[in-house]
């Protein structure tokens, strides 16, 4: 229906650190780019921020394990980066919104890909 999906619910899920097979899976799938290697094992803050702010409002439900599983698994099926490159949209470029819309949608087929841009991101 394209409303936003809840956010910072509570109470916070405590967060622990991956040190298993699932940090290799992150580490390869979800890479924490503006990190270095040492770094990412040892805070995993981008993994730590996106569990807060989305996994806390299915606590009930996914564990963290399960919820960075089905996250993994939801980037096997819609492998965003690899369908941005087959477009043309690469890193350090700029794109229309509408560019990136349209390549998102050929994997996404019947569902519009919600989508925002973010001012001043990089």
């Amino acid at each position: 229906n394209g409303s936003e999906p809840p956010l910072n619910c509570r109470p916070e899920p405590k967060y622990v650190d991956f040190k298993n097979k699932m940090f290799n899976d992150l580490d390869k799938h979800w890479t924490q780019f503006q990190i270095d290697a040492d770094a990412a094992l040892a805070k995993q803050s981008i993994w730590k921020y996106q569990y807060s702010r989305h996994g806390s409002c299915c606590q009930e439900v996914y564990n963290q394990e399960a919820y960075f599983t089905l996250a993994l698994r939801l980037n096997d099926r819609f492998d965003i980066l690899e369908t941005l490159r087959l477009h043309k949209i690469v890193p350090g470029a700029n794109y229309l919104f509408s560019e990136i819309f349209e390549a998102v949608k050929t994997v996404t087929k019947s569902k519009l890909p919600d989508l925002k841009c973010i001012r001043g991101s990089q």
